[in-house]
């Protein structure tokens, strides 16, 4: 979901510059500082982010398109942003008319709606993401993993974890609580990947939504005529005359969306650090007692979406000490803030021992992730069946590809060698 609102803001600074003449193909010759929450060194933030953050948390970015945008890279003042729902404005209409999209192409969803009408929706997901009813996918998700480790072992030469262990594990999991057959999953990989390049053309991202959309509205109607014990049919069973076809769509893609890339690109990397930390690898191996903290502190260390959903300031306030004006943007970069020396000492490395801390990882405030659970418990299943089955995996190569520019930071493939 964030990285939807993002490219569609992008998208609309985009039309708005394209009606004044600017020519598309050189939006990567946006400044730097616009391009600079984006961008990381390995797994780290670039240092100008750092640099921003402790002489200015609240930065104004200069943006050739004739809007002001902020930039909030402090972690108490992103806490402040995000926290204030009746100050800023998450809704969709920010996007249409002369920003580039219309009503049409809204896709629904909590991460497109504001108070009251996101807490209606959010009220009907929470019962399914709550620990009891996430409990049943327990055995599920752990036989994925399972599956997973076996289709490598059986493998010659070196494997891919991004293709064999990243992408799948989500993938298999989101559909088992949707109710989407998994043989569908290249389309929705396909789909999800498409949302966050940023330079793939100015309706690259809208066509993506438009084609997941219409897909999910299919299940939704078949869910309608039977509905099953999947997240789909349990709201249908219990709210179907409270929620419209197209808003539970919106909310299933949401969740696919938001649950599949972003715990893909957190098992990804987060194998990347145990594969060269081998003290963490170690700790991870023997004992289970240190797996919920050093998830917590995976979570901080990679904070894999960079920034939150742009924030629209509905009224004219003041950020520590800088004066946003009302329908101004503001955009909160949560590596920045999960990277901030007021949150403990050291916070440049992973210590697996770090007491839990305070991280913006899943947002935060109420358009906080509302699947934040089941991606822990992905990551507590995932991470010592790995080291566990494959003690002494390694890398198979040393140059690494990283996404250069992306909401969601990843990698593109991980060649280890497991024996």
């Amino acid at each position: 979901m964030k990285s939807r609102v993002v490219g569609l803001v992008t998208r609309w600074y985009l039309a708005r510059a394209q009606r004044k003449g600017f020519d598309l193909s050189k939006v990567a010759l946006l400044p730097e500082a616009a391009l600079m929450p984006l961008k990381r060194d390995g797994l780290d933030p670039v240092p100008e982010l750092g640099e921003a953050r402790s002489t200015e948390p609240v930065s104004k970015i200069n943006i050739p398109f004739g809007v002001n945008v902020w930039l909030v890279t402090g972690h108490a003042e992103a806490k402040t942003v995000l926290g204030n729902a009746k100050g800023y404005s998450n809704d969709f209409a920010n996007l249409v008319g002369e920003h580039g999209a219309s009503e049409s192409h809204s896709p629904g969803g909590l991460g497109f709606a504001d108070p009251p009408e996101h807490t209606r929706l959010r009220k009907l997901l929470t019962p399914e993401f709550t620990m009891r009813r996430l409990s049943r996918l327990t055995p599920g998700i752990k036989a994925i993993i399972e599956q997973r480790l076996d289709a490598m072992a059986a493998a010659d030469g070196p494997v891919d974890l991004v293709e064999e262990f990243a992408l799948p594990i989500p993938s298999l999991v989101i559909c088992e609580l949707l109710g989407v057959p998994y043989e569908d999953r290249g389309d929705f990989q396909r789909l999800s990947m498409a949302r966050f390049d940023l330079f793939g053309g100015a309706t690259a991202s809208l066509g993506a939504i438009s084609e997941s959309l219409q897909y999910l509205l299919g299940v939704v109607k078949k869910q309608r005529d039977d509905p099953g014990d999947g997240l789909l049919g349990m709201i249908i069973k219990e709210h179907g005359d409270q929620v419209e076809d197209i808003e539970l769509a919106g909310l299933a893609d949401g969740v696919l969306t938001g649950g599949f890339e972003t715990t893909a690109s957190m098992l990804a990397l987060g194998a990347l650090v145990l594969l060269q930390d081998k003290d963490s690898f170690k700790l991870i191996h023997d004992d289970d007692a240190t797996v919920h903290d050093f998830v917590e502190e995976l979570l901080r260390y990679l904070t894999v979406v960079q920034v939150a959903f742009p924030r629209f300031a509905r009224e004219d306030m003041t950020v520590a000490g800088k004066q946003i004006t009302k329908g101004d943007v503001v955009v909160v970069s949560l590596s920045g803030a999960d990277r901030d020396p007021t949150l403990g000492p050291d916070l440049e490395r992973v210590d697996p021992t770090r007491p839990a801390t305070q991280h913006l990882a899943f947002g935060y405030g109420v358009h906080r992730c509302i699947g934040a659970e089941l991606a822990r418990m992905e990551l507590r299943a995932a991470y010592p069946a790995l080291v566990r089955r494959f003690p002494s995996m390694r890398l198979a190569d040393e140059d690494l590809n990283f996404r250069k520019v992306s909401i969601v930071y990843g990698l593109d493939r991980l060649p280890v060698l497991l024996d």
